[in-house]
């Protein structure tokens, strides 16, 4: 992975979208929603904005859900990437 998060954040990516809902009704772009599910791809060192440090409850390989308007959305050498502060985290799929 190139992209390094600092401090307290960590990198997200989306999973694959579900291309049709379990009745077998295939979705149009337009019709999918972002996901709040993603998966921890990088985690920061763990510092705190004034230097202290934060225990990252997260790792890399985790799902887990976030806040629906969490992070910043970059796109990458072509792929998306959520960059979010570990507080947008809500929970831990496992």
């Amino acid at each position: 992975m190139k992209l390094r998060p600092l401090g307290n954040r960590v990198v997200l990516q989306y999973p694959e979208p579900e291309e049709k809902t379990k009745s077998g009704i295939i979705l149009p772009d337009s019709a999918k929603e972002k996901p709040q599910e993603a998966i921890v791809l990088a985690v920061g060192q763990g510092k705190g904005p004034d230097g202290e440090e934060v225990a990252m409850q997260v790792k890399e390989g985790d799902r887990v859900i976030f806040s629906k308007y969490a992070g910043t959305e970059v796109k990458f050498e072509g792929q998306e990437y959520i960059i979010a502060k570990q507080d947008d985290i809500i929970a831990v799929v496992e």
